[in-house]
């Protein structure tokens, strides 16, 4: 059981990472294809998932790694469904 743990703490911020680079690469891509879509708030999502994924993690005590990867990730899945509104929109 410690030989799967210890596999899955050495994987998982690659996993992660790898989850990220392909959701970047399908946005970009679809910005590319010349589909007009609304901003999000992907990037402010990530930027808040780390600074919450690494105080979580150091508060229990676990790796600050998986902490700082899957909090990014969350914050970009979350920040991804937020619709930036324009200046202009109305409520």
């Amino acid at each position: 059981m410690k030989g799967i743990l210890d596999f899955l703490s050495a994987a998982l911020p690659w996993i992660s990472i790898g989850l990220l680079l392909a959701i970047f690469f399908a946005k970009s891509a679809r910005k590319k294809n010349g589909s007009k879509k609304n901003e999000d708030y992907g990037t402010e999502g990530m930027a808040l998932g780390m600074c919450f994924g690494t105080a979580i993690a150091t508060s229990f005590g676990n790796n600050t790694g998986i902490g700082l990867t899957l909090g990014m990730l969350a914050g970009l899945v979350i920040g991804s469904c937020i619709e930036k509104k324009k200046n202009g929109d109305e409520e």
